[in-house]
């Protein structure tokens, strides 16, 4: 079965997107799983990060990105969402990873995410505003073994759409108080919305980015996270800050690298995401 997994927090810039890339990447290249990522965030970071500016704006002109899979919800008169066109297949810019494919995002998912709520509710009520991703990309989930979701940070209704098909999520955090404080919030609403649509969504656990090994307030949060988060257990895997990480999300032509870890690191980076995708792994099938 397909593992669906979301990443999320309501903080931006701790690290989300990169973790999603890295962790996809390595599923792809390292353990040759097929995999897709799916970008719900309208900043469209993880779309620029695996096929380039030109190549999305290409896309977005054309009307093939997950944008248009919800402006026609609210507008059904619109283009028409196109599934083929919009999937992007062997999208990394690394030569060792060929089965990674990607569903793009736009920046107008800014505005398309205030009108969902007032979507039409169709013959019989059988469409939801919660439900518009699942219909889209139903004929291809079943051919990924791993999808993975970048989440906007907040839970409003496109995250939902992509909680909708999740059995999973993470949490990446940088560990200071102002990106962990909303750790309770994420996991009490997932927790309720799972009941409310009867389906379960569990934390596979809190992702530690950006860590600073001199910084005390970092060690600090994280025995603090340890110790009482037990809803969402911390990987033992984290991530610490380098340049050579946030130069990975320059995207500058295909086939950029040759390996994985010329490109996210060889001075502890690549090992880095690379333990942390076998801990994800190991705690799926758990």
């Amino acid at each position: 079965m397909t593992v669906v997994i979301s990443l999320i927090n309501l903080k931006g810039g701790v690290g989300k997107t990169t973790t999603t890339i890295a962790v996809a990447e390595m599923l792809a290249g390292v353990f040759y799983q097929k995999v897709l990522v799916i970008d719900l965030d309208p900043q469209t970071n993880a779309t620029v990060m695996l096929i380039g500016e030109e190549r999305w704006e290409a896309l977005n002109d054309n009307h093939h990105t997950l944008c248009q899979l919800f402006l026609n919800a609210t507008d059904p008169d619109n283009h028409q969402f196109d599934l083929v066109q919009t999937l992007q297949h062997q999208v990394s810019n690394v030569t060792d990873v060929e089965t990674l494919d990607l569903l793009p995002s736009s920046l107008d998912l800014v505005d398309i995410q205030y009108k969902l709520a007032t979507i039409p509710t169709g013959k019989f009520y059988a469409l939801c505003p919660i439900d518009i991703l699942r219909r889209g990309i139903q004929p291809i989930i079943e051919h990924y073994d791993y999808i993975l979701i970048d989440c906007p940070p907040n839970l409003g209704i496109i995250t939902l759409n992509g909680l909708q098909i999740s059995q999973r999520y993470i949490i990446p955090a940088i560990p200071d108080l102002l990106s962990t404080y909303c750790i309770p919030h994420v996991i009490a609403t997932v927790h309720d919305f799972s009941e409310t649509i009867g389906q379960s969504i569990e934390p596979l656990g809190i992702v530690i980015s950006k860590y600073q090994a001199d910084m005390t307030l970092h060690e600090r949060v994280i025995k603090d996270l340890r110790r009482y988060s037990k809803d969402a257990p911390v990987f033992d895997a984290q991530i610490h800050q380098r340049q050579q990480i946030a130069e990975a999300a320059e995207f500058l032509k295909p086939h950029q690298f040759s390996t994985l870890k010329q490109k996210w690191g060889s001075l502890g980076q690549f090992e880095s995401y690379l333990n942390l995708t076998k801990e994800i792994m190991k705690r799926v099938v758990a």
